[in-house]
């Protein structure tokens, strides 16, 4: 009776390991193949005329890695385009709050580049490092940018009195590389 005790519990602390065994080789191979989309993603060649946006279907972490990568080549319309598709509304995970960092990046260094007539894209920068402190308020990094670009376009309390009067139908605001069906 007892070798039949000692023999079961043995069979079944090796189900069990085997059991590990294979959720543990699953997870290396997901692993693997998002490690291959990203490297995929972040590695092909990138013509800015032309840019062509990641697949929706791809995963997140390999969209993002298009983005760093339309950025870098320049392309900057269809890198801040994927940034947005990676910003979901409400809840930001890790993903979109890197999306939202990088995206604050993209329009403060666009607008450092243009000087003085970037007003517009310095806000835009302003407004993404405000999303993500609100989502995530330990973040030194997005705080550190916020003060840079606070420095470039510092904002004046009667500046934003004068404004509440004005109508929202008289503003227009036009982007570069925005459709005008781009936003809600």
């Amino acid at each position: 009776m007892r070798r039949i005790t000692v023999h079961a519990v043995f069979g079944v602390l090796a189900v069990a390991c085997a059991a590990a065994v294979a959720v543990q080789v699953w997870r290396l191979q997901q692993a693997t193949r998002l490690n291959a989309a990203i490297a995929e993603a972040a590695q092909a060649p990138v013509d800015p005329a032309a840019a062509t946006l990641p697949s929706p279907d791809a995963p997140p972490a390999a969209r993002l890695a298009r983005a760093v990568a339309l950025a870098r080549a320049g392309a900057h319309d269809a890198a801040a385009k994927t940034y947005v598709g990676l910003i979901r509304a409400g809840d930001v995970d890790a993903i979109g709050r890197d999306a939202l960092f990088n995206l604050g990046n993209l329009y403060l260094r666009q607008g450092q580049a243009q000087g003085g007539e970037a007003l517009p894209l310095v806000e835009l920068a302003k407004q993404r490092y405000r999303d993500l402190l609100r989502a995530s308020p330990g973040d030194w990094d997005a705080r550190y940018n916020l003060e840079r670009a606070l420095r470039l376009a510092p904002e004046e309390q009667e500046a934003v009195a004068e404004e509440v009067n004005e109508p929202v139908e008289r503003r227009r605001v036009m982007l570069r590389g925005m459709d005008p069906g781009d936003l809600p």
